[in-house]
């Protein structure tokens, strides 16, 4: 059937939109064949091929334009990704009647429990016997939450989202990762009915009404208008910005010293009359902007290094555009990594350098590090890697909607635009976290009509970049969903690499609470490495708790040296072998530096006097200000 016939046979089934879009494709198509030269015999022979190749093209072009709006009306989730899932699942669950009795048993006896802790709690005004089993809910510790009916309603909830916990899991035949994935789904979409989320269920929202005569809630439409009109780029955010790139954030001293088509290369000016020779490059993430490593005076990793006697760097990245669809990631280690390795040992004239990677940058820096170690490039004094994982097998919460069915789709997504938005990506990432990053939010400033004070982490937080969509599309596919690097099949220049290239000692830190790199992912170097470890666990986030300086309150963390002969200790006996230490685990990560770096010598100069690597402007530079 050719396609205009096909077009007419949509038409008539009622494809309007499929059927113009055929007609179109195969106008071009006939166009350029009826425009191309003549051809030889031999040519000409080809042409049938050639013609086929133009509707199978066409065809391909049709899919993923209906790939990528289904990507963007499902916040780039793929519909097959859930409904594997939900298939799997049902059909067990189905055949497992043993299961059934056990989930409607349980369903009585919590039936059973609350009807008693209701009776209860009506009179006495509190509520015995549920509590005690329910796991402990930041959204329900209030004073308010322990009166009747609200501690009923409360620990009908966590009854009710544990239950559904049950329903999902422990499904006898079923995938395991079908089962957190299920798990995850069911937990996300009871907690949207939580009684803490709306105005006439959550005791602190009634009490501030009252107190406040409705002001509260006046506020709260107020906040939403304005976050709406924001969202949609009408207006811009409100009210004076207390943290500024440059000003307020960003601040420590220092020249751009190189630039290139992706990467400016900041050097920090030196605070001590002498420093060590070996200077420190630190290769951060490029899914946000450098300065994680750099926020305010107090807790800047940067400064404090500084403050050491350290001849610190920092690549900053490009916030890419369409035009930079096309760079992946040797793109990124080679101009980035590789070229500001180049331009420090240049400037500074040291053999060796110190070379810190943090989250994704951690992981290229992997990459870059075993391929300077497969070709016996001796450059590397040590490779500290921060919250970055080389093993994505048990990459956290993400990991459950990776597959190849998603991938793809998210590739479709990028295709039109060349890159993944910030939106896309803040989007997936406060899903993981929908109690803390959606609902808290939301029942703070629409129903307490209150504003969060906002922070530097915060102001961080709200800078977001793109990703260009080759490397988005190589990152999930060659190493989350393929785990190329952890088995030996990434290439570099051709030729496969390991993480046991890597010849330089590890400082690895991995952090108690990150739902991003989950620390017992970021253990596993242990599997690979084949080289001294030091690793690091540390109380804290994916982001707090690398941003740990000295003097903050309530932080601790262990540390334990793994020569490169030890035997291996699973992630469990590790801890239970290291006792916590109360403190920032900055000053040891100095020290730990300090023993690897020769005697301290004058600074070197600020870039170098003329030519490639001379001073182009002050820090934080130009590239951390694009949007």
């Amino acid at each position: 059937m050719t396609l205009e016939k096909g077009a007419r046979f949509a038409v008539s089934g009622g494809e309007h939109i499929m059927a113009e879009q055929l007609k179109l494709i195969a106008s071009k198509s006939h166009k350029a064949v009826a425009s191309a030269p003549k051809t030889g015999p031999q040519e000409r022979s080809q042409a049938p091929e050639q013609l086929e190749a133009r509707p199978t093209q066409a065809y391909e072009t049709l899919d993923r334009m209906a790939h990528s709006s289904i990507a963007r009306a499902t916040s780039g989730l793929s519909p097959s990704v859930l409904g594997e899932a939900w298939m799997d699942w049902a059909v067990h669950l189905a055949t497992s009647p043993g299961k059934q009795m056990h989930l409607m048993e349980q369903a009585t006896r919590n039936a059973h429990t609350l009807l008693a802790t209701s009776l209860g709690a009506s009179t006495s005004g509190t509520a015995q016997g549920v509590a005690a089993t329910a796991k402990p809910d930041r959204r329900f510790t209030s004073e308010g939450w322990q009166k009747y009916p609200f501690n009923v309603w409360a620990q009908a909830h966590q009854q009710n989202w544990q239950w559904w916990q049950d329903v999902m899991t422990d499904v006898h035949g079923m995938s395991p990762a079908h089962e957190d994935l299920m798990a995850f789904v069911a937990g996300t979409l009871v907690d949207t009915t939580a009684p803490s989320n709306f105005a006439m269920t959550n005791p602190d929202v009634i009490a501030a009404t009252i107190a406040e005569k409705g002001q509260n809630l006046m506020r709260g439409a107020q906040n939403l208008s304005e976050d709406i009109r924001r969202r949609a780029g009408v207006t811009q955010p409100v009210g004076p910005q207390p943290f500024e790139v440059g000003r307020t954030l960003a601040t420590t001293p220092g020249k751009v010293v190189f630039r290139n088509d992706l990467i400016e290369l900041i050097q920090y000016t030196p605070t001590t009359a002498k420093v060590r020779p070996e200077p420190i490059l630190i290769v951060p993430a490029w899914i946000m902007k450098y300065y994680i490593l750099d926020l305010s005076a107090q807790n800047s990793l940067v400064r404090f290094l500084v403050a050491q006697g350290f001849t610190v760097f920092m690549i900053s990245w490009k916030n890419p555009d369409a035009s930079d669809r096309d760079l992946g990631m040797e793109d990124y280690r080679k101009l980035g990594v590789m070229a500001a390795t180049d331009a420090v040992l240049s400037i500074t004239g040291a053999p060796k350098l110190h070379t810190v990677g943090y989250c994704l940058g951690g992981t290229l820096l992997s990459i870059a590090a075993a391929a300077m170690g497969r070709n016996e490039d001796t450059r590397l004094a040590s490779v500290p890697l921060l919250a970055a994982q080389v093993d994505f097998t048990e990459a956290g919460p993400l990991r459950l909607f990776i597959n190849d069915s998603e991938v793809t789709m998210i590739e479709d997504m990028m295709a039109k635009e060349g890159y993944l938005s910030s939106d896309q990506m803040a989007g997936a990432f406060a899903l993981l976290r929908a109690r803390d990053l959606i609902w808290a939010p939301a029942i703070r400033d629409y129903l307490l009509g209150q504003r969060g004070e906002s922070f530097d982490l915060m102001a961080w937080n709200a800078d977001p970049t793109r990703m260009p969509a080759r490397m988005h599309s190589e990152y999930l596919r060659k190493l989350f969903l393929d785990n190329d690097l952890a088995e030996g099949r990434y290439l570099v220049d051709g030729k496969a690499i390991a993480v046991s290239d890597i010849r330089a000692p590890i400082f690895a830190v991995g952090t108690e609470d990150d739902h991003v790199a989950p620390w017992q992912s970021v253990y596993k170097l242990h599997l690979f490495a084949d080289t001294d470890l030091t690793f690091v666990l540390t109380s804290g986030g994916h982001n707090a708790g690398i941003v740990s300086e000295p003097g903050h309150p309530h932080r601790h963390y262990r540390i334990a040296d793994t020569a490169a002969d030890a035997a291996f200790r699973d992630p469990a006996e590790w801890m239970a072998d290291n006792a916590a230490e109360d403190g920032s685990w900055w000053i040891d990560f100095a020290s730990w530096l300090a023993a690897r770096s020769g005697s301290a010598v004058k600074p070197p100069p600020m870039g170098a006097a003329s030519g490639k690597y001379a001073a182009l402007c002050n820090a934080p530079g130009t590239y951390v200000m694009q949007r």
